[in-house]
């Protein structure tokens, strides 16, 4: 089967966001080794201080022996590195700033839309087959799940005899303004799903990927007689497992963030980005100077390395604003409150309580999640009645692009799609 007729869409590229948070992390990691290096060399600060286990004794000895000369030039070989890496950072911003490449995108049909939300169709073909909505996160770009045709989630279900459609949330306009959690669940992602059904004549997997996964239980929990079953890929649960740093950098800043919230109306992209990185501050510095090293091909069409570096900066700088009711929520009595774990998160005034659910769900949990910590998602499977979990060697979006993915996550996925679609089909 061909995809649908595709379409250019380019960027405005203004990452890596918030570029002035990046730039002053770079420049104070780098500066600090020259604060530090008088200190250790007078013996006022010791490496065990900073947090090394053990001290390398030869290299403290060996700083504490410079004669005023050689320290004059461990100096200036210190600033010549400083340099150096910061010149490299900086070529690698403005490498991925200034590359043609942008992604091309499939044209899918529209299912159906209201207000900004739309579903997707994603079919490779019109007959009968079971039946998948994938439910991405509020505050990214839904085609992170068809980034490109290799690794596309959304292709490799199709592919394997599975009718997708994706939830595309885009950027909330007047009519989501005043959305709460609820809002989007009752009159987004369920009415998304009537029509994943009308539109087939079949019950429904939900899909939810990360914060998509939350939305997807608590639907299942409402309209049980249209799900068939639960995939959860990289979902949160419990918010206290693992986040013990993000909810003390979080906790003081409570009173002082929700005004800024009201204030504006949203919790825009870069704020969230701000937060994003307090989970690994040195990664965007670490991904851009190696980005900055890759070897340039000619003709650029064969770069390859580089247009999958571009692939994924360009959906992570291209995220959408939280509405303020919405993320009042998420940050207050999710992250904070830990409400979904507690039992206390409500939906339309009813508590949502996996343990509840009839369904059959698989919890797919990768192991070198740093977004969401797999302790986290593994509350969840032992809260479901009725799971399973699948444990990827990966990271939060890395399992979902990597060269291996179609074995180790698509085909599982569709098998078992296929089954509890089997299985709803014979109980009907």
């Amino acid at each position: 089967m061909n995809l649908p007729p595709l379409k250019h869409s380019p960027l405005t590229r203004q990452g890596p966001r918030p570029l002035p948070l990046h730039l002053l992390i770079q420049t104070t990691t780098l500066l600090s080794s020259l604060a530090v290096l008088p200190n250790l060399r007078n013996g006022s600060l010791s490496l065990k201080s900073l947090g090394a286990e053990k001290q390398p004794q030869a290299l403290l000895n060996a700083l504490q022996s410079l004669n005023p000369e050689q320290t004059g030039r461990f100096l200036r070989a210190i600033r010549a590195e400083i340099v150096h890496r910061h010149a490299l950072f900086l070529a690698g911003v403005t490498r991925y700033r200034r590359h043609r490449f942008h992604r091309v995108q499939p044209d899918y049909p529209v299912l159906w839309s209201q207000g900004t939300t739309k579903v997707l169709d994603c079919r490779l073909s019109q007959s009968d087959q079971p039946v998948a909505l994938i439910v991405p996160s509020l505050i990214n770009r839904s085609y992170i799940l068809d980034l490109r045709p290799r690794t596309s989630l959304v292709r490799g279900l199709a592919r394997r005899g599975i009718a997708p459609f994706l939830i595309d949330w885009d950027e909330p306009g007047p009519e989501e303004a005043e959305f709460d959690l609820t809002d989007y669940i009752v009159r987004r992602l369920e009415p998304a799903l009537q029509a994943a059904h009308q539109a087939t004549g079949r019950s429904v997997t939900l899909v939810g990927y990360c914060m998509g996964g939350l939305l997807a239980v608590a639907q299942a929990l409402r309209r049980p007689d249209l799900v068939n079953g639960l995939v959860l890929l990289a979902t949160p649960w419990d918010f206290h497992q693992g986040f013990e740093l993000q909810r003390a950098l979080l906790e003081p800043m409570r009173q002082d963030l929700r005004p800024i919230i009201e204030g504006q109306g949203h919790l825009s992209v870069d704020v969230l980005q701000a937060l994003f990185a307090s989970f690994d501050p040195d990664l965007t510095i670490r991904k851009f100077t190696q980005f900055a090293k890759l070897p340039k091909k000619n003709p650029p069409s064969k770069d390859s390395g580089a247009k999958d570096f571009i692939l994924l900066e360009d959906w992570a700088n291209d995220g959408v604003p939280l509405v303020k009711k919405t993320a009042i929520q998420c940050l207050e009595e999710w992250c904070l409150s830990n409400a979904p774990a507690k039992g206390t998160w409500l939906v339309d005034g009813q508590a949502v309580r996996p343990e509840r659910l009839a369904c059959p769900s698989l919890v797919v949990i990768p192991e070198r999640d740093r977004i969401v910590t797999p302790a986290s998602a593994l509350a969840l499977c032992h809260c479901l009645p009725n799971s399973s979990n699948l444990k990827i060697d990966g990271g939060h979006v890395g399992m979902l692009l990597t060269k291996r993915v179609g074995s180790r996550l698509h085909a599982p996925m569709a098998g078992a799609i296929k089954n509890w679609a089997s299985r709803d089909a014979r109980k009907s």
